[in-house]
């Protein structure tokens, strides 16, 4: 493991440059598996008994990893909170995992945690036993109340101390007792709606899954096939299951099972805030690389800026060579000829090799999204400079990926296939998750006949436990979740995803939309909201987000956000349009300004007509949007609107703009301006 200490502070919202890879502080493998080990004997000391929880709650850092494995090395398990969850959010993971330890970043996260803690008014008292600190010194003997007990609070080099004064007796006895089918860890969905619920993830779990993509990528990607480092940049939350399996199992399997080593880098906590993530990038040079299509969109719109700048015979020789690496990926794909045109070395050394470089990803052997839908035209840019982006596709009740594509097994629009011992399958699901009948399988992708469309369902090693029940919130909360369980693994053993899609008679699997999702209209079409969507989004570059509306209601309406500086996910942003939102109206230079302008509602109103005109995005009328608003700011994560990973929630926003929504219905106008 590799971490810049310290980990310089933002200046005026950016970031300092980055230190030299051999100035930022390293873990052997060797001194992982010590450090983790003295973790486990410190917890142990400080209380932690078998099957009890220890909750994590800050952002990506070695403590975090240690923590993780230190858990399970004491027979326990590690629950990770979101770094960015509320106080209240942050009690309720620390109550209903049972955790006995509390590990935390900073001073802050404690003292909110403390007073979420005590406003609680749990049936049973609180477990929590000890709080490790580790990115703050606390005092000497410092303590906080919690449930009406004092509990220690003690810094992470306390906590190695006393790890190291233990004999290996305790801890040794305990590992020999950990069984594949016990639980390693709890991944709480993050949720769109009510209160997240805990995935319980088994040992077994984690080997079969982590054994599965290694063996995968080994073969199509040769990523772990050979004698060499590979290198993981750590940027999303490893409270998620995608940051749990390919920052922590995978570096772990990988190395203990194949010729390479895996070197994991830490990126900085602002990193996607400030988008300074490429300075990492530039020093870890990743051999894999997942993002989420945010990541990857935000990416591709900063390249296609800084291509817009670019002297005229730069443009073009840019153009000629995406040419080039388009028709190459297009030829690659499943069906394809797999042959490279002619030119396309020449473009590779000239453009791609260069503008990979810059990013910090030319190393790149296995680049992946997944976590949310990404748009094709993304995975066409990408392709144009020569990067293969692979979709996989899972959650977190099938510990990550269900789904893989890879560069010699790839399509378009589509997640893949199956990983070996994991089954896809598509149902017409009744009422009774058990009544079920299997989809035809569709001859081709494309093939969107509603007969070939059903619920994906996935079954396999893979498969979580279920979800956690905690008696000490009392007979009503176990009673909800074993029903919870119970409506999401069928009796054959089926985890029932939500998702609507089909499966081809090739096993390459595609989402066509979410079932929660789906917008009803007013003839009892089933329309899935997220094609729309992102076709209006590839035929305008400067819109952000398009939200479609038209649930229970006689036609369809859209919310719309435009690209604004610092608008990343995280944040909302600032009123400044981005630079391609500019190019719009190069005269416009707010989202303020827009609202107002002709030529922004006259472009916005094209692509939706242009979406709705294509029969294969909107096949009848009651796929069309009829009206549209853009909003005044965007969406993002520390406002509630997005989850950790992205994906928008969509009836917080429906909730929140619902007087604006009612607006455009009461509105003879195709465009309705916002009003507060």
């Amino acid at each position: 493991m590799k971490v810049e200490r310290p980990c310089p502070p933002p200046k005026d919202d950016k970031a300092p440059p980055a230190l030299p890879a051999a100035q930022w502080t390293t873990w052997t493998w060797q001194g992982y598996y010590d450090d983790s080990r003295k973790a486990a004997k410190g917890f142990i000391k400080l209380g932690l008994k078998r099957f009890d929880s220890v909750s994590i709650w800050g952002f990506n850092s070695p403590e975090w990893m240690l923590s993780s494995l230190g858990a399970g090395f004491a027979g326990g398990k590690a629950a990770g909170l979101y770094p960015t969850d509320t106080a209240e959010t942050a009690a309720f993971k620390v109550v209903h995992s049972g955790s006995s330890i509390v590990v935390v970043e900073d001073k802050s996260k404690l003292d909110r945690l403390v007073s979420a803690l005590t406003a609680r008014n749990d049936p049973s008292p609180i477990k929590v036993k000890a709080v490790v600190a580790y990115g703050y010194e606390p005092p000497a003997e410092a303590k906080v109340e919690v449930s009406g007990r004092w509990v220690p609070v003690i810094s992470w080099a306390s906590l190695m101390e006393l790890g190291a004064k233990e004999s290996d007796e305790e801890v040794d006895a305990r590992c020999k007792e950990v069984q594949p089918g016990h639980c390693a860890a709890l991944v709480y969905t993050s949720g769109t709606t009510g209160e997240p619920k805990a995935v319980m993830i088994s040992h077994d779990n984690v080997l079969f899954e982590a054994c599965g993509v290694i063996d995968i990528g080994s073969r199509h990607m040769k990523f772990c096939a050979l004698k060499e480092q590979e290198r993981i940049l750590s940027y999303l939350p490893l409270s998620h299951i995608a940051g749990l399996m390919v920052d922590i199992a995978f570096p772990i399997a990988s190395t203990a099972t194949t010729p390479a080593h895996t070197t994991v880098f830490f990126a900085r906590p602002y990193d996607l805030k400030l988008g300074s993530l490429k300075d990492r990038l530039c020093v870890a040079r990743p051999t894999a690389f997942l993002g989420v299509p945010m990541v990857w969109e935000k990416i591709a719109d900063k390249l296609r800026a800084l291509g817009a700048s670019n002297p005229g015979w730069k443009q073009s020789l840019a153009a000629w060579a995406k040419d080039k690496g388009k028709a190459a990926s297009v030829a690659c794909q499943l069906g394809g000829s797999g042959d490279r045109p002619s030119g396309y070395g020449l473009a590779s050394k000239l453009v791609f090799s260069k503008i990979k470089a810059k990013l910090g990803l030319d190393k790149v052997k296995f680049g992946i999204t997944g976590a949310a839908p990404i748009r094709v035209d993304t995975l066409e840019y990408f392709g144009s400079i020569g990067l293969d982006i692979n979709e996989v596709y899972g959650m977190s009740e099938s510990t990550a990926a269900a789904t893989v594509s890879t560069s010699l097994a790839h399509q378009w629009g589509s997640c893949g296939f199956s990983l070996p011992g994991v089954e896809v399958k598509a149902f017409k699901v009744k009422d009774d998750l058990n009544d079920k009948t299997e989809c035809p399988r569709a001859p081709a992708l494309d093939a969107m006949d509603e007969s070939f469309q059903g619920e994906l369902c996935f079954r396999g090693r893979s498969i979580m436990m279920g979800y956690l029940a905690q008696p000490a919130l009392g007979p009503d909360h176990v009673k909800e979740i074993e029903s919870k369980t119970a409506a999401t693994i069928d009796n054959e053993g089926w985890l029932h995803s939500g998702d609507k899609g089909i499966v081809t008679q090739a096993g390459m699997v595609k989402i066509t939309g979410r079932y929660k999702e789906l917008i009803i209209g007013s003839g009892g079409e089933n329309i899935a909201p997220v094609p729309i969507e992102d076709h209006i989004k590839a035929c305008c570059d400067g819109i952000n987000e398009v939200i479609i509306i038209g649930d229970k209601r006689k036609y369809n309406v859209a919310l719309i956000t435009l690209k604004a500086v610092g608008a990343n996910g995280e944040s909302k942003g600032t009123d400044q349009l981005d630079t391609p939102a500019q190019k719009v109206n190069p005269s416009v230079k707010t989202i303020t300004e827009a609202l107002e302008d002709e030529q922004w509602i006259k472009t916005i109103t094209t692509a939706i007509k242009k979406t709705n005109d294509n029969g294969k995005v909107c096949p009848n009328n009651a796929f069309k949007i009829q009206k549209f608003m853009i909003l005044p700011t965007n969406f993002s994560e520390e406002e509630g609107f997005l989850t950790p990973t992205k994906k928008m929630k969509r009836p917080i926003v429906e909730k929140a703009f619902l007087k604006q929504i009612d607006a455009m219905y009461q509105s003879s106008d195709t465009y309705v301006r916002y009003q507060p």
